[in-house]
């Protein structure tokens, strides 16, 4: 091993010697063969990665920097003996959060001045809103270690920490609340719905909040257990909960014990999840009774709600419903999703009814319920899935695509009879062969050739051209 490293330095020191060593004979310009080894700076450009790095670095320097002014200004205006009350109007003043830190630590380092909860839930304010969450970190470890108590700071760090998503760290605050021994300091039902909101915030997906939906439980209880009486948040948030998680009969009982059990009386929200949720599972009966019920207290369904329910009624048969409500919505200024339309529109299709899914488009355009696109979109599907055998379709108008004088007309490959497709499988049926009974010979092929003589199909039968001809009747 070690031979082999003094053989490999005496190979490059004759390496290095032979390139900057000028020989008598050796031209000068020998020298440049070899470019990174004479400049001290790299030849190649400096990538995006490294450009964006040191423009980082410059922007971080550069408000540094700022932060730096700004502080000094802000310490310029404090009085010599300070107190909590000048700290905390400096503080409030400066909206750089930077320098309010550099301002906080520097008053944390005065030997006659102490941080009160005024303080420390100015400072935290500023770093959580910034979302510097290194340094708010670190203020709120300072707080915590110094004991300063109050509900609402404990509860403005656990509303940061849940926008941040450290649901842990949140958690590990509410626990901290609940080891205080000043009753002042307890959880409220504030701190309760701030978690309730936290966990409940993910959305539609169904397993994460069947995941979340036991801890949300446990919380509901302990706070219960706590003497705590519950507020309509809490239950909504409940219900909701239930609700996102596929547990609509549980949400049903809470919903239930809201003016028996709690004193809070259920409102627009306690409605709307419950709607949305019974549709969810198809049962539109169950739905429509809230629905009803909810009318009947003044209150409005929200978009979802509506959409839901009209989705829930068409799917179930119940069309003639579902178009009055979605009428409903147009005077409610709800909004109708696409796919509420789409659902209806084919609901009609399915029943036989597509004169009435025509006009009831062509109605909606009229109201500018439906922009251009998605009223040709509807309407071609409507053509495609629901179009008559007469060559005629809902709409009353023949399918016939223009191309030039004559024009061809497309048939509806579903109601086809079987010799016609198989003649216009091989070639296209075009108005000028029709009127002339005869259809176009397709190539020989030996493919469809059973003879083996290639004329098998250069005739069709007077069957596929009767066809034809009442197929297309003019």
């Amino acid at each position: 091993m070690i031979c082999t490293s003094v053989s490999r330095f005496n190979l490059y020191r004759c390496f290095f010697k032979k390139i900057f060593l000028l020989q008598p004979h050796s031209p000068k310009s020998q020298l440049f063969k070899y470019p990174s080894l004479i400049s001290p700076y790299s030849s190649k450009p400096r990538s995006q990665f490294t450009r964006s790095r040191s423009k980082s670095k410059a922007q971080a320097q550069a408000l540094a920097a700022a932060a730096q002014d700004l502080f000094q200004q802000s310490l310029s205006q404090l009085p010599p003996r300070f107190t909590t009350q000048d700290l905390y109007k400096a503080l409030s003043l400066q909206r750089d959060p930077n320098a309010c830190l550099l301002l906080f630590n520097w008053a944390s380092q005065q030997p006659r001045f102490r941080h009160d909860v005024s303080t420390f839930l100015i400072i935290i304010k500023k770093l959580g809103a910034a979302q510097l969450l290194d340094e708010f970190d670190a203020i709120v470890s300072q707080a915590l270690s110094l004991s300063v108590t109050s509900e609402t700071l404990f509860n403005t760090i656990i509303y940061f920490y849940t926008e941040s998503r450290k649901l842990s760290k949140a958690v590990s605050v509410y626990k901290h609340m609940k080891k205080c021994k000043d009753p002042n300091c307890r959880p409220s039902v504030r701190t309760y719905n701030l978690l309730f909101s936290a966990m409940l915030s993910r959305g539609t997906n169904s397993y994460i909040n069947y995941m979340y939906m036991e801890t949300i439980r446990c919380l509901f209880k302990q706070m219960v257990d706590d003497g705590l009486e519950p507020d309509v948040f809490s239950l909504n948030a409940m219900i909701k909960g239930y609700v996102l998680s596929l547990h609509v009969n549980d949400a049903l009982r809470i919903f239930h014990q809201m003016g028996a059990v709690y004193k809070c009386l259920p409102n627009a929200f306690s409605y709307d999840y419950l709607v949305h949720g019974l549709c969810a599972q198809g049962r539109s009966m169950n739905a429509q009774e809230l629905y009803g019920e909810m009318k009947s207290k003044g209150f409005v369904p929200s978009r979802k709600a509506y959409n839901s329910l009209v989705n829930c009624l068409a799917i179930g048969g119940e069309v003639d419903e579902a178009v009055r409500i979605l009428w409903e919505m147009e005077e409610m200024k709800r909004v109708v999703d696409s796919i509420t339309y789409q659902t209806v529109v084919d609901a009609l299709g399915r029943q036989g009814r597509v004169e009435e899914a025509v006009r009831l488009l062509r109605k909606l355009r009229e109201k500018d319920m439906l922009d251009g696109h998605l009223y040709g979109k509807l309407m071609h599907l409507l053509q495609d899935d629901f179009g008559g055998s007469d060559g005629r379709n809902g709409f009353g108008e023949r399918q016939q695509e223009e191309t030039g004088e004559g024009g061809c007309y497309i048939a509806s490959l579903k109601q086809m009879p079987s010799e016609l497709f198989q003649a216009i499988n091989r070639n296209l049926v075009k108005t000028s062969f029709i009127s002339s009974n005869r259809l176009p010979s397709p190539v020989p092929s030996e493919e469809h050739d059973d003879d083996g003589d290639g004329d098998s199909h250069n005739e069709v039968s007077s069957s596929a051209v009767g066809s034809a001809k009442k197929y297309w009747s003019f």
